[in-house]
């Protein structure tokens, strides 16, 4: 309670919520466990970097956990909840300032407030000539979605390589500015990322090690012109042929951005909820399947890519595109426009930078809607792709469960995002869920295949896959921890990195 009192004079009563009505947004929105098990204690609300300085200096003297978050809303992976449970949230969504935005060189300086939708207006009201890139919803934090190297879908997709520069507050309250912003009076600091000695942003990224409070992105430049469009795979097994063709147009550039590659039943889940083409228990039988692809004009695969540039070049592409997968036997070429899958048109909506919602719609599959992801990355080969498919989908099978699954091609590898979705108002479907996910993470690793990402109840499983050399990966990650933050009161466990004090305590 002392600690709690000295962040009330700190920040004002105003800054500090402990209301059951106030914390109840703060736990995870789609639970997996009981539903108050990721609940936080207080949450605390700076509006400074001073702020933040002193709410670091009072957990660290009093041994109280924080657990900082941007905004919040990647709800698929813990949303706001806390890592440990009874940890004081620091929500960093009133420090929400663009603070530069540069025509000249493409870039901007934010705060964690600051969303994809904040960034949007802001260029559209000062008629910039650049674009972002924004992942499926935009309703989230750019730097909590670049700290979790989250990706969108335009040639600038991978967050983490578009950002440049970072200042952040550790947890002895010493501020850094990273890369060079440690020159003072710096004129390159979102120009040059690297600066001088060692490159500390990534380490600031999935980690406990501080917390961030401004951050540099670049912008693209808005194209001379762009066509989204739509390639519809009639068999399971075109997966793979696909993924094959593919690859070579990513890496020479031909598809120059992230597109995606995404399973039937993901799509459907977007137009209605599942009891419109299946009202029975048990997964959509492959009969349903197949009056689900010819009622709505889609595949048992569909990618989504766009075309950026003048006219001339984007019909140069489209001709290359078209020929390296003319070969798949039934497939069907579509631009938006004419096509009336709203998949489609959502995502050339999100492939052009346009901020919007429309993703979140899925989740009318279930009553009660609610997802965890089971994220592994493989090379991008039609021989991975089709045996991350077959072992996610019979596992989902095995558990009652549709496969819902959504490939995100780079130009090496491939995020393969299977979205398993429950009721979340169903203990036992929550029970299920988790267990599928944890049966997953453990066959996948048995194939060589790592997670990206996770929930907070399976950041521990995950870590545990990392294990070469008896671990030595985690045992870098507590070495890092105990020497910036010997207290371990930075989102103990966040990434399954544990302060000393807490190691092998089963949390």
């Amino acid at each position: 309670m002392s600690a709690l009192n000295s962040l009330r004079e700190a920040l004002g009563a105003a800054g500090v919520l402990t209301e059951e009505s106030e914390l109840a947004q703060y736990r995870d929105p789609f639970p997996v466990l009981e539903a108050d098990h990721f609940s936080p204690s207080a949450v605390v609300l700076p509006h400074t970097v001073e702020e933040i300085q002193e709410i670091v200096r009072i957990a660290t003297s009093s041994g109280l956990p924080l657990s900082p978050i941007s905004t919040g809303k990647n709800l698929g992976f813990g949303g706001a909840a806390p890592r440990l449970p009874g940890a004081v949230v620091v929500d960093l969504r009133r420090m929400n300032r663009i603070l530069e935005v540069s025509e000249k060189f493409g870039y901007a300086l934010v705060e964690p407030g600051v969303t994809y939708f904040d960034l949007h207006q802001h260029l559209q009201r000062h008629g910039s000539r650049l674009m972002l890139d924004v992942p499926d919803l935009a309703w989230g934090s750019i730097v909590g979605n670049t700290l979790e190297r989250g990706v969108g879908y335009t040639p600038y997709g991978d967050h983490l390589s578009i950002q440049c520069g970072m200042e952040v507050v550790l947890a002895d309250g010493d501020v850094v500015r990273t890369g060079m912003g440690a020159l003072p009076g710096s004129n390159t600091w979102q120009l040059f990322k690297y600066g001088y000695g060692p490159q500390f942003d990534p380490m600031f990224t999935q980690s406990n090690f501080g917390i961030v409070t401004k951050m540099g992105i670049w912008l693209m430049p808005r194209p001379a012109g762009y066509q989204a469009y739509m390639i519809t795979l009639p068999r399971e097994e075109d997966l793979g042929p696909f993924v094959d063709a593919l690859r070579p147009l990513r890496l020479d550039g031909t598809i120059s951005h992230v597109p995606t590659l995404r399973s039937l039943l993901l799509d459907a889940a977007a137009v209605a909820p599942r009891s419109a083409f299946h009202p029975g228990p048990g997964p959509i039988p492959d009969s349903a399947a197949g009056k689900i692809s010819d009622d709505l004009g889609i595949g048992r695969w569909n990618f989504y890519g766009a075309l950026y540039g003048p006219d001339a070049m984007r019909a140069a592409t489209w001709s290359v595109i078209r020929d390296a997968f003319s070969g798949i036997p039934g497939a069907g070429f579509h631009f938006a426009g004419e096509h009336p899958s709203p998949v489609l048109a959502t995502r050339a909506k999100i492939m052009a930078g346009l901020p919007n919602l429309e993703t979140y719609d899925i989740l009318q599959w279930h009553d009660n809607g609610g997802h965890i992801d089971f994220a592994p990355v493989s090379p991008a080969t039609g021989e991975d792709a089709m045996r991350q498919y077959e072992l996610a989908r019979d596992r989902c099978l095995e558990a009652g469960k549709d496969y819902m699954g959504n490939f995100i091609v780079g130009r090496r590898e491939m995020h393969h995002i299977c979205m398993l979705m429950f009721d979340t108002a169903s203990s036992e479907d929550r029970a299920t869920t988790l267990e599928l996910c944890r049966t997953l993470i453990k066959e996948a690793a048995d194939l060589g295949y790592g997670e990206y990402r996770v929930h907070p109840a399976l950041m521990d499983d995950i870590a545990a896959t990392f294990s070469y050399h008896d671990g030595s990966l985690m045992r870098l990650s507590e070495k890092v921890k105990d020497a910036l933050d010997p207290a371990g009161v930075l989102a103990p466990g966040k990434q399954g990195i544990w302060p000393r004090h807490l190691r092998g305590s089963g949390l």
